[in-house]
């Protein structure tokens, strides 16, 4: 399988259209899934609500009240996954979402398209990446996110295309400007599974050990929210309506019950930072970037 040209077979295809409908209620849930806090009632309270930038990724792995209805998560990568037929689990590499308006965080509908931008060869033995794009409209087909994902896939490198791009974002080699401290609850994987992500490794016991976990696993993006009203808070406290992008790699899995921090580097214009899970002093998200206007 190593030799089919995945290139070819996978670039401009897309998955069918979908939507969502959502209220407050789903933006104030989100918020608790990212960890929000009591004091924190500009992301929960509908009286002073704004919206938790990070949740115009719902789209992209989420399955709850999205239409056509779907009972687990279904990127575009996973057409991937329906040739290569791997016997070793995909893995999410990194995440990047541009916002080109704040989300209306009263209601509103999602609609989008997800597909296949990319595919790169990582070379015999050593994986393939494909990279997907979420264009997220509303109601009235105003842009209102784009949502940029690679998914790396073990057993399918080989094929003769194009080496992945390197990452242009290096940590400084110094001690952070700041670091916000906080905590990963025993049941976050619980409650960020309510806002779409019904991924069983993250819920179900078996079968993240069948995925070689000893126990259920927080989601990558979990993690991503997570950092972005971390660095709001720590770089542009109360104004979430700023951030104009954000991307991060997802480096380490996560376990509930865990401290974390958020390690944030400033540079002319933006922050870099680290999500560090500091049990083991390792980052969870690394090489991220964080931008606001």
């Amino acid at each position: 399988m190593s030799k089919v040209n995945l290139e070819e077979l996978l670039v401009g295809k897309k998955m069918e259209p979908r939507y969502l409908e959502y209220n407050w209620r789903d933006v104030a849930l989100y918020a608790l899934a990212v960890g929000a806090h009591k004091e924190d009632l500009q992301y929960t309270y509908e009286k002073y609500l704004k919206a938790i930038p990070t949740y115009g990724t719902i789209p992209y792995w989420g399955t709850v009240n999205v239409k056509p209805y779907q009972w687990m998560p279904l990127p575009a990568s996973m057409l991937a996954d329906e040739i290569i037929k791997p016997t070793v689990a995909f893995l999410n590499m990194d995440h990047e979402i541009i916002w080109h308006r704040p989300i209306d965080p009263i209601k509103g509908t999602f609609q989008w398209q997800d597909q296949i931008t990319d595919v790169y060869d990582r070379g015999e033995g050593k994986g393939a990446v494909v990279k997907t794009k979420v264009d997220v409209r509303d109601e009235a087909g105003n842009l209102v996110c784009t949502n940029y994902s690679t998914t790396f896939f073990h057993e399918a490198g080989g094929f003769g295309g194009k080496p992945m791009p390197k990452n242009p974002i290096v940590i400084p080699d110094r001690a952070p400007d700041a670091v916000v401290e906080d905590y990963i609850s025993p049941v976050q994987n619980l409650l960020y599974r309510l806002t779409g992500d019904t991924n069983l490794i993250h819920v179900d016991p078996e079968y993240a050990k069948d995925h070689k976990f000893d126990q259920p696993i927080i989601q990558g993006l979990c993690s991503f929210g997570f950092s972005c009203r971390m660095a709001i808070d720590a770089l542009i406290p109360g104004e979430p309506e700023r951030v104009t992008r954000m991307a991060a790699q997802m480096r380490n899995v996560l376990l509930p019950d865990t401290p974390v921090a958020l390690h944030i580097w400033k540079e002319e214009g933006k922050a870099l930072f680290q999500f560090v899970d500091t049990k083991n002093n390792r980052p969870v998200l690394d090489r991220g970037v964080f931008e606001w206007k």
